[in-house]
């Protein structure tokens, strides 16, 4: 009994000693360990961030090219809306004709349309001139109303400051200059 004694107590030792005491090889096995262990997290981080950024850029893409595209086909339109316009304003006045009752709710519909897409009417007169949003076709003089307004809208324009389809051709006022001859 002794000698299991003795054993058991030696096992019992010796285990606590290799477990208090590790070699100079299993310390660097260890520090290795963690050090790749590490690296792989640190990889896989960037492997997630990269993914996310890509899957953020797709749809910031995607997003960007229906808006093209969506631009484009309403550009293409817009010949069209106009020739709606010069046909109705060659339609005798205060003529109920049915075809031209036709022609008027098509143009509304396609008007309300563009707006749906985002291409509000551009057709206010009496505003202040904006880049963004007016090109200017003509300048008149005039004391009736302040300088850079906008007159009279020759062609309408649709969109906003930001996603302008076409800019409205105006006419602006400008203030009166003695004549300089």
């Amino acid at each position: 009994m002794s000698d299991e004694t003795a054993l058991g107590g030696q096992a019992h030792e010796g285990n606590g000693q290799a477990g208090a005491t590790e070699t100079p090889e299993t310390e660097a096995q260890s520090t290795a360990q963690a050090d790749a262990l590490a690296k792989m997290e640190d990889q896989w981080r960037r492997a997630l961030a990269d993914a996310d950024n890509v899957r953020k850029r797709a749809a910031r893409d995607g997003a960007q090219l229906r808006a093209q595209e969506r631009a484009a086909v309403a550009l293409a339109w817009l010949p069209i809306l106009d020739n709606l316009e010069l046909a109705l304003s060659h339609a005798p006045a205060g003529d109920a004709d049915p075809l031209v009752e036709g022609i008027a709710s098509i143009r509304e519909q396609a008007i309300d349309t563009l707006a749906r897409l985002g291409y509000p009417r551009i057709d206010v007169e009496n505003v202040p001139f904006d880049p963004r949003l007016h090109e200017v076709v003509s300048v008149v003089e005039t004391e009736e109303v302040p300088p850079g307004t906008v007159l009279t809208v020759l062609r309408p324009g649709y969109g906003g400051p930001e996603n302008t389809l076409r800019p409205a051709a105006v006419v602006v006022s400008r203030a009166v200059t003695p004549d300089r001859g």
